[in-house]
Parts: C-alpha cells; structure tokens; sequence
C-alpha cells in the first residue's frame, strides 16, 4: 500500500483528492500549506507528494526545491498555474510530473501511478555497472554522473533519461520510445516532456548546450549518444 502526502490550502480539494485515492488502496496524508507538508514529509516519509504551488507560509515552489535538496521522493505538481514557463519551472526544480487544474481524478490517479511505477522499479541487468560515452561516465549502481571527470548532480527522471539513451549509445532513440520507456505508457504523445529535459541534461553536461557534442538531435526522429 502506497502512501502519498497531498499539500495544498484548498480544503474541498484535499478531501476530494483524499477520498478518491483511498477508494484507490492508498494511504493519504494531507497538510494545507508547505511548512506543515516538508514537516509531515520528513516525519512520515511517504512514497510520493501530490503539490500546489500557491500556499501561504511557504510556497510549492520552495516546498519543492526543499523536498528535493532532500530525497528522491517522486513530486507530482497540481496547480492552477497553467502557463508553459510554470510547468518549466517545476520541472526544473525537480518535480516529477506537473498536472495543471481543473483535472479528471481517473488521471491523476493514473499519473501518480506511472510515478510511483518509474520510483520503485528495480535496476536493468547489466554486464557492467558503469556506462560511458565520450566524455560522459555513468556509474549507475552508485548512481553517479561525471563529465569530463566531473561530477553532474541530476534529478531522478534525468538519470533515467540520460541511463536510457547511454544503453542504446549509437542507436537513435525515437521520442515516443523515450517517453514510454522513461515516463510510461501514459506518456507517449507528451513530447514537450522530453524536449525540456533533454534541455536540462544538456545544460548539466555539453560545453556549449546549443552546440551538444554528448547528446545529439536526429531531427524529426530522437535523440542519440555518440
């Protein structure tokens, strides 16, 4: 039985999500604001967080950047805040999924799902632990990134991404392939998903982001490591 924390200040909302995941077999804690929530999260450590982003005290946005200085904890984040930079911003401080209200419950559910699917699934077999390509070295037992013999701090959903694209190293990958197999089934046709953090590795990782020399594009097709 997963156990989820939902923090938000809307009162109607918590019961209303509350309710409907319990029906679902989960076990829901809730908190109204982000101080009370990183409180509650520390404490009873629960397998995923549910987050607005517009509370007093302390924000979503702060909430989140905390939460992740801390653990891997999946972070799902539901707000009202629907314009494109909002969902770049929450992606970029961490969150795993950003779903924007008004929602259907049958896809939070189904998203929160696929989190805790991608959160608590047992590492590939392979004949070595460690993958490297070009300059890039992945320690994936340890869980470690260096580039250039320098160590790169990634969120969970970007290892997994970069893991992915370094065990088919050479091989274009095609979008719809990366989001199943990073994000799940659920998705497949979220392409801008991939576009920003595909931004964001390349960020961490190339000299020149806008001149990638690790991951590079295969236009109209994927991604792929030299």
């Amino acid at each position: 039985m997963s156990k989820i924390l939902v923090i938000d200040d809307d009162q109607d909302l918590l019961e209303l999500v509350k309710l409907a995941f319990e029906k679902e077999g989960f076990t829901v804690l809730t908190s109204t604001n982000g101080s009370e929530g990183l409180a509650t999260a520390f404490q009873y450590h629960p397998d995923l967080v549910l987050l607005d982003v517009m509370m007093p005290k302390v924000d979503g946005w702060e909430t989140c950047r905390r939460l992740r200085e801390l653990s891997h904890v999946p972070i799902l984040i539901l707000s009202a805040k629907t314009a494109e930079s909002d969902v770049v911003k929450g992606l970029g401080l961490g969150a795993d999924d950003y779903v924007c209200k008004p929602f259907r419950v049958s896809e939070l559910v189904a998203r929160v799902r696929a989190c805790l699917r991608r959160a608590g699934a047992p590492p590939r077999p392979e004949k070595s632990t460690v993958l490297e390509s070009g300059p890039l070295t992945i320690d994936v037992a340890r869980r470690r990134v260096t580039v250039r013999g320098e160590p790169v701090e990634l969120t969970p959903t970007e290892f997994r991404l970069l893991c992915y694209l370094a065990r088919h190293r050479g091989q274009v990958v095609g979008h719809r392939r990366l989001l199943r197999e990073v994000w799940g089934l659920e998705y497949g046709d979220e392409l801008d998903y991939l576009r920003l953090y595909i931004s964001y590795l390349r960020r961490k990782i190339e000299k020149s982001p806008a001149e990638p020399e690790i991951i590079k594009t295969a236009w109209g097709a994927g991604y792929y490591l030299e």
